[in-house]
């Protein structure tokens, strides 16, 4: 199994409170004063984790930069799971569903900003097809921060088919394009919900948005037409967590 160093209070304040199975080592700077350090220790420590005191230096060479706050943390990676193991992940979830679908996206940069606004966003699962599609690598998991490691991802080898089953399911299925017959802020997004989004240039697939219960649409102010698939994912993410938490 993979791992990988994160960094930031934040970052790893969310990884113990959801991932703490996957941590392996903390480090501390022990020259700085943070009361949100000295919480974020005593939460790794009730937890039985180890931890350990460093210096500034040790901390830049674990993770490469001067923004880590402080702290750092090595984690197990999630595997990347199949299509079998998708809907009983789906049936065991305590909450509405919100899932991220990516129909062939070729950029692993790309890649890597849709999985980290999924994790922002807090998206339970990633489903990508098997072909025609970049794989979860060394560049995808840098541009997502860590959020490669930690997203439990699913590659299959049919998505209308996996549509399909979702919908089976209850989780209502919809697509995002520039032909989409009403705006995003006009569609439900609050329950069960996949999210569908093309790749690159081409958008969704014609049979993967015929199988979709809704099209939408971004609507555009300015110049351009259409938004990059990632900046796309944010926004239509970020518009159903707001939908979510005003339906609480």
């Amino acid at each position: 199994m993979a791992r990988f160093v994160i960094y930031g209070i934040h970052a790893i304040h969310a990884l113990l409170h959801k991932y703490p199975d996957r941590v392996v080592q903390i480090w501390r700077d022990d020259k700085r004063k943070d009361a949100r350090l000295t919480e974020l220790e005593a939460k790794a420590r009730q937890l039985d984790l180890a931890f350990s005191s460093c210096d500034a230096r040790k901390l830049h060479d674990l993770t490469g930069s001067d923004h880590h706050q402080g702290v750092a943390a090595e984690v197990r990676s999630v595997p990347i799971q199949d299509e079998q193991d998708l809907m009983p992940f789906v049936q065991q979830l305590e909450h509405a569903a919100m899932l991220l679908l990516l129909d062939g996206i070729q950029d692993p940069h790309n890649l890597g900003a849709c999985l980290r606004s999924a994790d922002a966003a807090g998206v339970d699962a990633v489903i990508l097809p098997k072909d025609r599609a970049c794989p979860v690598n060394a560049t995808a998991y840098k541009v997502a921060s860590g959020a490669a490691g930690l997203i439990p991802v699913f590659r299959i080898t049919n998505l209308a088919r996996v549509i399909q089953r979702l919908q089976a399911e209850g989780v209502w299925m919809v697509g995002a394009a520039a032909e989409g017959s009403r705006s995003l802020y006009e569609a439900r997004l609050d329950g069960p919900l996949g999210l569908v989004l093309g790749g690159e240039g081409r958008g969704l697939r014609r049979l993967t948005r015929e199988r979709c219960d809704d099209v939408v649409r971004i609507p555009m102010h300015g110049f351009v037409s259409s938004l990059n698939v990632s900046v796309a994912a944010g926004v239509c993410l970020f518009e159903a967590r707001r939908q979510r938490k005003a339906s609480v």
